[in-house]
């Protein structure tokens, strides 16, 4: 096996090429083909910087790391749906084709038998397969729908280059069976899929089972609870609290809400928490 060279990955997928005859699929691949090296041509990326492995309904490019990955995002974006407009204009219902795209860039080694070996490889190739970027190209009226990795778009494509506009792309989070693959998708999110791009913000003691600290929005006090704020004396008229009321926690001399179990009545307590009568500063004072 050789050793793993950088190489630029670029997948594309014929979308329902089971569903033809034999004949049909035969025209699709020569369009594929067809439009494959039109679309390298256009960026300027000749035969010499690639290598091509076949893969029936879909076709797998590396291309040499030198190569401008920028004037390859852009020809994919230019050149190909207008490649299959022409084709498709001229073409049968039956014959119609349409693309899955993957760029994503990563080190790949060749194998004894010719193979194509490499994590990153994997990766694209699950991102070319995942059902999001399925959904994507049925929601799409040009015929392509493209997706290219964190890494690309990390490098290239968030910079705005003329040609890929980065407001394009938006994140998504793809399942994988090796875990959630991040990647970029370009054109609308399909509808009825969570793209997974946002994490829901979690509050420590919403995990944690706690309560939220003074000033945090936590839930709203229970029935019948004094409010958290400046607790003062206690009016001797004042019931006292119920079960599961108002408790104070000491914790080096400030009182917050929640906190481990002290019953009773305490005297010159420093830490825990108390839910008998508090008194504060001496052993018998005025109870809070």
């Amino acid at each position: 096996m050789t050793d793993p060279v950088s190489r630029t990955i670029l997948l594309l997928d014929i979308e329902k090429y089971s569903d033809r005859d034999d004949v049909e699929q035969a025209y699709l691949r020569r369009m594929l083909y067809d439009i494959t090296d039109r679309t390298l041509e256009s960026a300027g990326i000749d035969e010499r910087l690639r290598l091509r492995a076949d893969r029936g309904d879909s076709v797998m490019e590396l291309i040499d790391a030198n190569a401008s990955v920028t004037a390859l995002l852009r020809a994919l974006l230019t050149e190909v749906p207008v490649q299959l407009r022409a084709v498709n204009r001229m073409a049968s219902s039956s014959a119609q084709i349409r693309l899955r795209g993957v760029v994503a860039t990563g080190y790949v080694a060749i194998d004894d038998h010719d193979g194509w070996v490499g994590s990153d490889l994997n990766h694209a190739c699950r991102l070319l397969d995942a059902q999001l970027l399925r959904a994507a190209l049925r929601e799409r009226a040009n015929d392509f729908a493209l997706c290219v990795s964190e890494g690309v778009h990390t490098g290239i494509v968030r910079h705005g280059h003329p040609g890929i506009p980065a407001e394009d792309f938006h994140p998504v989070t793809v399942d994988s069976k090796n875990g959630a693959l991040r990647a970029w998708l370009h054109g609308p999110v399909p509808h009825g899929t969570d793209d997974h791009s946002e994490t829901r913000g979690t509050d420590d003691h919403s995990e944690k089972g706690g309560a939220p600290a003074p000033g945090d929005s936590g839930e709203s006090p229970a029935p019948g609870a004094e409010p958290p704020a400046s607790p003062g004396p206690a009016s001797p008229a004042s019931p006292a609290a119920p079960p599961g009321g108002v408790v104070f926690q000491f914790n080096g001399g400030s009182a917050t809400f929640g906190g481990s179990l002290v019953g009773g009545d305490q005297h010159g307590v420093s830490g825990g928490q108390v839910t008998g009568d508090v008194h504060l500063g001496g052993s018998g004072g005025e109870s809070a």
